[in-house]
């Protein structure tokens, strides 16, 4: 993988022998690029291939199978999105062509709808999952791979708390009742030319506070755009995640933090063959009422504070083709 993303072990903070440690090279990747590779951060391998497993046998359904998992709101991050349904450059104001891509999304696991009933635009973000009948395996796979997601996401902030100067526990009550989602994401392998411009995820950033990635390498992969408007490519190795911080973060840190962006791209014509491609991201979005506002510790001009469910609200719809 690239030089330009370090790889930071996450043991000694759960050892808690090294916890100021974790959180200086954190802070210093944040900083600089709004990526690093996390590698002990005790997620049992199991979880991770058996997710992928079910992913990619729910990808081999046939087409209509699939469609009859598609949200009535086509924005909803809940069930399935076909392919050139998504286009995530037009939250930049491109107007390149839609993303080769579907995916499959869930959320939180615990239904949290009736806490913000007073919220009309809160809904489509606490919805209820839509499940897939087959494989019959999705559900539990994914139910335990995103368990999983959520306590190695509060770790994670907890180690960015510390970054920046703030309590270890400062975010807790923050992602406490959050609506963050997990698509599994799947590149087929491209038949034909893609249209100009097109690719297979536009350049964009996130819209929340952290991801979580996990993926099995194919050609045409995920790069980010370094300081000095380079792309680079970004993989892991197994048993590795990608994480990046999102533009929540940014705006609870002044942008001392960079949500940096990135984009997946076309494989070279001629390992079109080999190029299906799956990964699973956990996007961690706080509390909707969660105040998204400028840090003690991040002082100097900033932004007004907002809640953080309406700025995804914002996101989601831009993104919609």
């Amino acid at each position: 993988m690239s030089g330009v993303v370090p790889v930071i072990d996450l043991h000694p903070w759960f050892e808690g022998t090294g916890k100021a440690a974790v959180a200086r090279a954190v802070a210093d990747a944040c900083e600089t690029i709004g990526f690093l590779v996390i590698s002990g951060h005790g997620v049992d391998q199991r979880l991770i291939d058996n997710a992928f497993a079910a992913a990619t046998a729910f990808y081999d359904l046939p087409q209509t199978e699939k469609d009859r998992l598609r949200p009535a709101d086509g924005a909803s991050p809940r069930g399935y999105h076909a392919i050139e349904t998504k286009n995530l450059a037009k939250t930049l104001g491109y107007d390149n062509p839609p993303d080769l891509r579907e995916q499959f999304y869930i959320g939180p696991l615990a239904d949290r709808s009736a806490l913000f009933a007073s919220m009309p635009h809160a809904a489509a973000l606490y919805g209820p999952n839509i499940w897939p009948e087959a494989p019959s395996d999705y559900r539990p796979a994914m139910t335990r791979y995103y368990s999983a997601m959520e306590g190695l996401g509060r770790t994670l902030m907890q180690i960015f708390a510390v970054a920046l100067d703030m309590p270890e526990t400062f975010f807790d009550d923050k992602i406490d009742r959050h609506f963050s989602t997990l698509p599994a994401n799947h590149y087929p392998a491209p038949i034909g030319d893609p249209r100009p411009g097109q690719v297979r995820c536009g350049e964009h950033t996130d819209f929340g506070s952290l991801t979580i990635l996990a993926l099995n390498d194919a050609p045409g992969g995920l790069q980010v755009k370094t300081p000095d408007g380079l792309w680079t490519d970004v993989t892991a190795q197994p048993g590795q995640f990608i994480v990046n911080i999102g533009d929540m973060m940014q705006r609870w840190t002044n942008g001392r933090w960079v949500s940096t962006l990135h984009r997946v791209v076309n494989p070279p014509a001629d390992r079109r063959a080999e190029s299906r491609r799956l990964s699973i991201g956990y996007f961690l979005h706080p509390n909707y009422d969660a105040e998204i506002a400028c840090l003690p510790s991040c002082v100097g001009a900033h932004q007004p504070p907002v809640l953080a469910g309406e700025l995804m609200r914002q996101k989601f719809q831009a993104r919609a083709v």
